[in-house]
């Protein structure tokens, strides 16, 4: 690689530590930490190909700025846990959220696919979803109770079941990235496919609506976690594949570990669609307004959260890191 373009692929980067360096804002220290690894990386990098050139003498300079804030004239932060989910996570989302536009342009085109496909072949959900299911679902909409399946549990067992279970399907989404993202991508169509097919369950009795108000209770939250996840799949597999200046081991671990944390940090969301799924949808006679007031809040929750609030960050100079 040319040094003009070593500077081009990453001065933005180092302009963003010198600001951080400069700003009387308090900068999370987790943002200055990757700033600075990330920093050590280039530097490594430009005195083995660079050894006499001014940028190696710069990036030189600017690390040991960085290490003497980071190291030695900072006091270290106590209450990292909820400082993880207040600056690194946003910060971390607004850094991958191609890849969240990635994941959900997966996972919308598999749920129109299975919504398709059931239409126009009706052997196709029993397929997907098992005679038993269908044949149950059947049942409580002949029984006057549609959505019934919600009530099938107590409420704590509900919760429990339903938490392990997503916090595992988000696992599994993250690890199939391993797989050069073809195992994520393969889970988010299969999820994508059994939501189509299973709406269409409703969707040909006439109930569309009703079963959308119900679902969405928790589903709102659920399956954009779910696309959470796969995201953070693809960020992997993506950092096996596109190493950039880094080497290819050096950018899996980073793509492993940003993963990760993607993933960790959707656990509180999970949790709460658990809880909505094991202790509110099951009340499917709830006033409409209800459900509706339920969905609408997840929505400005999950747009507020993963999209204003990380962008909010990054223009009061708490930044984000290289895309």
């Amino acid at each position: 690689m040319k040094e003009t373009t070593f500077i081009q692929k990453n001065s933005q980067r180092w302009k963003e530590m010198e600001m951080a360096l400069n700003s009387d804002i308090n900068v999370d220290p987790d943002y200055a930490y990757d700033l600075f690894i990330q920093l050590t990386d280039d530097l490594a990098f430009a005195r083995t190909y660079f050894p006499k050139a001014q940028t190696t003498e710069y990036l030189n300079n600017l690390a040991s700025r960085s290490y003497n804030v980071i190291y030695k004239n900072k006091k270290i932060k106590r209450n990292k846990f909820p400082e993880f989910w207040k600056f690194k996570y946003p910060l971390l989302i607004r850094k991958y959220r191609r890849f969240i536009v990635y994941s959900f342009g997966i996972f919308f085109i598999s749920f129109l696919i299975g919504l398709l496909s059931s239409l126009y072949d009706p052997g196709f959900v029993r397929l997907i979803l098992s005679d038993k299911y269908v044949n149950m679902t059947m049942e409580n909409i002949r029984g006057g109770d549609p959505l019934a399946v919600y009530k099938s549990m107590n409420q704590a067992d509900s919760f429990f079941m339903i938490s392990t279970n997503n916090i595992y399907i988000s696992f599994l989404a993250f690890i199939g990235g391993i797989l050069l993202t073809f195992g994520t991508v393969w889970l988010l169509f299969q999820n994508g496919i059994m939501l189509g097919t299973f709406l269409y369950l409703f969707f040909q009795k006439d109930l569309m609506p009703e079963a959308l108000s119900v679902i969405f209770i928790h589903g709102t939250l659920e399956i954009f976690s779910i696309i959470v996840a796969g995201a953070a799949g693809l960020v992997m597999g993506s950092s096996i594949i596109l190493a950039h200046t880094r080497s290819r081991l050096d950018s899996f671990k980073r793509g492993t570990i940003d993963g990760i944390y993607m993933v960790v940090g959707l656990v509180p969301v999970f949790l709460i669609a658990a809880l909505f799924e094991g202790f509110v949808t099951r009340y499917t006679s709830m006033p409409e307004f209800l459900k509706l007031l339920i969905i609408f809040l997840s929505l400005c929750f999950i747009i507020f959260y993963f999209y204003i609030y990380p962008n909010r960050l990054n223009s009061k100079n708490y930044g984000t890191v290289e895309n």
